[in-house]
């Protein structure tokens, strides 16, 4: 791990309970951290301690290492054992602690390719995997047929006067994949092609192929055409150019696809103590893809797993909800499932919602999130832009005492699992140090590191490590033992203080 130039030092003695300006803190040990009430910022704070934390992250390196997928990498994807154990693993230390646990069943759809997908045009056969993707529950089928753009392909009027029986094609866009499909089936598309938009960050900007930070596109409903998902901008590009200069671009897809329903499970702990008129939700995803998932989102997780087992013994205002949900890599399913099976009656209940999404990036940035930012807020009912307003301030005011620059940010369009609670209605605010790829100059301006990766090679501009497939580098050595210590720290501060907020809830939603 190379620390040099990120700025470590000027973040080590900022009221982080790390160490003074002239020696380390003598903090209380584990086992007394976990049998008394850390019912004070500065109690609880002290108990965030670097050792308790790697050591979680640890044994899910171990758990991923000791679950190989069919390539032999370590996995803990959904729908492998990797998963199950993951799941195992976290439900049993919080049972233990004294949480009410509930596995939480639900159906899910497996998506598999069989052989190995075609697309070509004009003579050119693409590269799958680095020209292009299939979309995940992408519908199966040979098309040969004309090209025709249709914008982002998310109103149904970017399809009018479309000719039924081409292939649409369609940028990415500011809406959800699964609107762009029902939009071409509807206007009787045979396929869709949905491209890479020009500088997006799943380009690398060198050759516009997508080997350096993309991955597929994750429907969450079964499309019943074709779907190409995602192309680079550059195979996009041509076809709009073509189609403008009157050439009548014309393509060739071949994909085969196979699927069939699973079960997966999210994990639920519920505090003894607190209103549960009142709940506050910690969540994150348990879940990884294309291998361990250390940083994303096993850090995450461990942040979460940690605080609550030093929020064990302390009672608060609020109930305390902890979830780790699966499937959030396939397209936030084990958090919608949950969100949209809850009654009324328990909707209601819940006040708020903070989101742990990768907590541990070397050449990391601290950006909380922010619905005001995210694409979809026309979608949100009106309550929760103004009332997650009170989570995004706690954040901030923790980082600003501590000395440490923090911004917010867009990370919550159908990207994270605060998502599902904002289409319900549950205000939600959330942290990230980021991932992929690129960090650019003003963000090494705020915090130090290097231009490109996140993650992964630093620095480099490969696209890290992160949803990257044939990677298989999300492992332990892709954290940072600091940073996870320090996000971990900011998380637990604001769940404290939301957990003993009176003002949330007070008004029906």
């Amino acid at each position: 791990m190379n620390n040099a130039n990120i700025g470590w030092a000027a973040f080590a003695c900022l009221g982080l309970g790390i160490c003074t300006a002239d020696s380390v803190v003598a903090a209380p040990s584990d086992t007394a951290c976990e049998t008394r009430a850390n019912d004070t910022e500065a109690k609880l704070l002290e108990c965030i301690q670097q050792k308790a934390l790697w050591r979680h992250l640890s044994a899910f390196q171990k758990i991923a290492t000791e679950n190989p997928g069919p390539n032999g990498h370590g996995n803990r994807n959904t729908g492998t054992s990797g998963y199950r154990a993951s799941v195992k693993y976290v439900a049993g230390l919080m049972r233990r602690a004294g949480y009410r646990v509930t596995i939480q069943p639900y159906q899910w759809t497996r998506f598999d390719l069989e052989g190995t997908p075609a697309f070509a045009a004009a003579g050119r056969s693409h590269s799958f995997s680095q020209d292009w993707f299939v979309a995940r529950l992408s519908g199966s089928g040979s098309v040969t047929a004309h090209v025709e753009p249709a914008g982002s392909g998310c109103a149904p009027g970017d399809f009018a006067g479309f000719a039924q029986g081409r292939i649409a094609l369609v940028e990415r866009g500011t809406c959800a994949y699964d609107t762009q499909v029902a939009n071409a089936e509807a206007a009787g598309a045979l396929a869709l092609i949905i491209y890479n938009s020009e500088g997006s960050p799943d380009t690398t900007g060198r050759n516009e192929r997508l080997d350096g930070g993309a991955f597929p596109a994750q429907l969450v409903d079964p499309a019943d055409i074709p779907v190409v998902g995602v192309a680079s901008h550059a195979v996009g590009a041509e076809f709009v150019r073509q189609y403008e200069a009157g050439a009548a671009p014309q393509a060739q897809l071949d994909i085969r696809t196979h699927r069939k329903s699973d079960i997966d499970y999210n994990v639920i702990a519920d505090s003894p103590f607190g209103d549960a008129k009142h709940v506050v939700v910690v969540d994150g995803h348990l879940d990884s893809i294309y291998g361990a998932g250390i940083l994303d989102n096993a850090s995450g997780s461990t942040t979460m797993l940690e605080i609550a087992l030093k929020l064990a013994r302390t009672h608060t205002r609020n109930q305390l909800r902890y979830i780790w949900f699966g499937g959030e890599e396939l397209g936030l399913l084990g958090s919608h499932y949950y969100t949209k099976n809850l009654t009324p009656a328990e909707l209601r209940r819940i006040a708020f919602d903070l989101d742990v999404d990768v907590t541990a990036t070397p050449n990391f940035d601290v950006l909380i999130a922010d619905v005001a930012h995210a694409h979809n807020v026309a979608k949100f009912p009106p309550n929760v832009l103004p009332d997650s307003k009170v989570g995004n301030r706690d954040f901030a005011a923790y980082f600003r005492a501590a000395g440490i620059v923090s911004r917010n940010a867009w990370f919550g369009n159908d990207g994270t699992d605060s998502n599902s609670f904002s289409l319900v209605g549950v205000p939600n605010t959330g942290i990230l140090t980021q991932q992929d790829c690129c960090k650019h100059g003003w963000e090494v301006a705020l915090w130090g590191g290097y231009l490109g990766n996140y993650e992964g090679k630093v620095p480099g501009h490969n696209g890290g490590c992160v949803d990257n497939p044939h990677r298989w580098c999300d492992n332990l050595s892709n954290n940072d033992p600091f940073v996870l210590e320090f996000a971990s720290k900011a998380v637990a501060a604001v769940t404290l203080e939301l957990a003993n907020d009176a003002s949330l809830g007070r008004e029906a939603r």
